[in-house]
């Protein structure tokens, strides 16, 4: 009895943890509308700051504690509100994803380059000691935990429900302008909202970090878990989200204490996002959306005769690179081609079809594992497997997360990817475990790089012509409004498990080509922050272009070349971070940017007595969209029905 009141403890006490960082995420989402990815983040960097102030710089805990919780987080919130939120307001549901994951990966740079990992962090505890209640151990940090957590959550229900300000906050995100004509202020509602919510992230990350040694990443997705319970509150509901909490911390204390030793080595820190997967399953559907990725213009998608001159000017040129380029640089050069591939599989599934995934490096990893895994590790069955199966668990994949859209399905596929790190590739590779990757055809580096060129040339001249065929304008008008074509009868079901099948086929093909490229694969090759930079990266380059696909991977395999050369630590992280939160200002990325300046040389050439042509393609290809109304795909499919 007394084991199971001990689990209960430590359950309720990883509740009340979970339940502040979840109602912060809450209290952003209620008042804002737009789910802030990086919240968790937020919480990590305010716990490093938190170290600093204590440890590095030895300032009373107390003194510390309320200089980041009551003033330090909250300006960062307000800041973060006004430089990179308020631009958003009005935005599609994929570009303030972006915006926010980006803002994620850049706090995580700023902590990687301000605190080295290497130097092993803890935080002070704040109230040492313990009793006994009933013969079981109480520390004083864990009756704090719960004491702390029960005054937020009778705080902020409240505050929404008995103040002015709190009942503004929640008008602000129903309609922002009745809200304004009735006297209220919804931007510094908003910027308070995130002030509060940075706050509470601050406290959270603080609380939880005693739990173990400072780490960038696992303090980040150990806030992040606090999803879940935000997922089972709907992002709206305070007091189903402190139950969700509660319950799963419960329910991780439980798996601890009974679950064995070796089991619950491997499926131990996937359980919170296994939880997050469920709760995002069983939630009520909600009306039909979508959160797209290509900014506000169409861009015309290449013809079969330009795709297939361009194609083959690619391998051209990939074949004189493969005599000229440096050993070194060659081996760069290939992994952007092969990458490149991978990030193929983003321009149809998510460019295209609408349809966000942050599990693409996942599926990647599981063609690199049945290439090495099959008849030897070269073989062309192995290179079918690593198509095939992929391919099979992206329609599984996408069976389960059929009624999911937006926001909701980027967090079900990055609990998978999560999850897949622990469950399977830690599992059957090992931690520093490594997997050789042979190749079929060409053995030598040169040869193989023009082989992975072919590949990628053939992929994208196929991409492009799935995008002008039948099939492509059902996915464009998927992206465009998917209540429009449910309205005039599509098969959404078909559509959507089609392009996660083909898309997932595409991924674990260059994940095949990856493993043999490098020649051997490690868990860390995989994991689920790699398949948040590609996304990004591939956003940034132009998502709805196999242009941007190639521009994105290439920068992504040059980034630790550049950082050799610059004295910026953590480079790549910063650099993606930084030009996600650009993209929202700048929607369409660096295509769209290109396709402005297009235009504009038009118009000059028009004023000057030169006839101006259709609008032509800025990069080599596009499906684009318009946020907002169903756009011309949507409404012509309508008038073919």
């Amino acid at each position: 009895m007394n084991l199971i009141l001990s689990y209960a403890v430590v359950g309720l006490v990883l509740g009340c943890l979970y339940a502040l960082t979840a109602s912060g995420l809450v209290v952003t989402y209620t008042t804002s509308g737009i789910f802030n990815f990086a919240h968790g983040a937020i919480g990590m960097f305010m716990a490093f700051t938190y170290w600093q102030l204590a440890v590095g710089w030895h300032l009373p805990v107390p003194l510390a504690l309320a200089l980041v919780v009551l003033v330090l987080a909250p300006l960062s919130g307000a800041l973060i509100e006004r430089l990179i939120v308020r631009p958003l307001y009005g935005a599609s549901l994929g570009i303030t994803l972006v915006v926010t994951l980006g803002l994620l990966l850049l706090l995580l740079g700023l902590a990687d380059a301000i605190w080295p990992p290497v130097t092993t962090r803890q935080l002070p505890s704040i109230f040492p000691g313990q009793f006994r209640v009933f013969s079981v151990v109480v520390t004083f940090y864990e009756l704090m935990v719960l004491v702390v957590s029960v005054a937020v959550a009778v705080g902020l229900r409240f505050l929404f429900t008995h103040t002015r300000v709190g009942i503004t906050m929640r008008a602000v995100v129903d309609d922002r302008d009745l809200t304004a004509r009735a006297g209220a202020s919804p931007v510094r509602t908003a910027q308070l909202s995130w002030a509060l919510g940075a706050s509470l992230a601050a406290l959270a990350g603080i609380l939880i970090a005693p739990l173990q040694y400072l780490d960038q990443f696992n303090l980040t997705l150990l806030v992040v878990t606090g999803y879940a319970a935000a997922v089972v509150g709907r992002l709206r509901s305070l007091p189903l989200t402190v139950a969700g909490a509660l319950l799963l911390g419960l329910v991780q204390s439980f798996a601890t204490g009974y679950l064995p030793t070796n089991l619950l080595s491997d499926i131990g820190p996937a359980i919170p996002m296994g939880l997050l997967f469920i709760a995002l399953l069983v939630r009520r559907q909600e009306r039909l959306t979508q959160a797209r990725l290509t900014g506000q213009r169409s861009r015309r998608v290449l013809d079969l005769k330009p795709s297939l001159f361009l194609a083959g000017g690619f391998i051209a040129l990939s074949v004189v690179m493969s005599e000229v380029l440096s050993p070194g640089n060659l081996l760069t050069y290939g992994q952007g081609i092969v990458l490149g591939v991978v990030m193929l599989s983003l321009v149809l599934l998510t460019g295209y079809g609408g349809q966000v995934s942050l599990c693409q490096m996942t599926l990647a990893g599981l063609g690199a594992f049945c290439m090495g895994k099959i008849a030897g590790g070269n073989s062309l069955l192995g290179l079918v497997a690593a198509v095939v199966l992929p391919a099979a668990v992206g329609g599984l994949l996408a069976l389960v997360v059929l009624r999911l859209r937006g926001i909701y399905l980027a967090l079900a596929t990055l609990a998978f990817a999560y999850s897949m790190d622990y469950l399977f590739f830690n599992h059957f590779l090992g931690f520093g475990g490594i997997l050789a990757v042979g190749r079929v055809a060409a053995q030598s580096q040169k040869g193989f790089l023009v082989e992975a060129s072919v590949l990628f040339a053939v992929l994208g001249v196929g991409v492009l012509a799935l995008r002008r065929g039948s099939f492509g304008r059902r996915l464009a008008a998927l992206n465009d409004s998917e209540a429009a074509c449910a309205s005039i009868g599509m098969n959404i079901t078909a559509v959507k498990v089609t392009v996660f099948v083909v898309a997932a086929g595409i991924a674990g093909l260059g994940g095949a080509l990856y493993g043999g490229w490098q020649g051997q694969v490690g868990p860390d090759d995989f994991q689920m922050l790699t398949s948040l930079i590609l996304l990004l990266l591939v956003t940034l380059g132009g998502i709805d272009t196999v242009g941007g696909a190639f521009a994105a991977a290439i920068f992504y395999a040059f980034s630790p070349v550049i950082q050799r050369h610059i004295p910026i630590s953590n480079f790549q992280l910063l650099a993606v971070g930084a030009g996600a939160i650009f993209l929202g200002r700048n929607p369409g990325g660096f295509a769209g940017q290109l396709s402005l300046v297009a235009d504009r040389l038009r118009l000059r050439a028009g004023s000057a007595g030169v006839p101006i042509t259709a609008p032509a393609a800025s990069s080599v290809d596009g499906a684009g969209s318009r946020s907002g109304a169903p756009s011309g795909e949507a409404v012509r499919l309508a008038g073919s029905h």
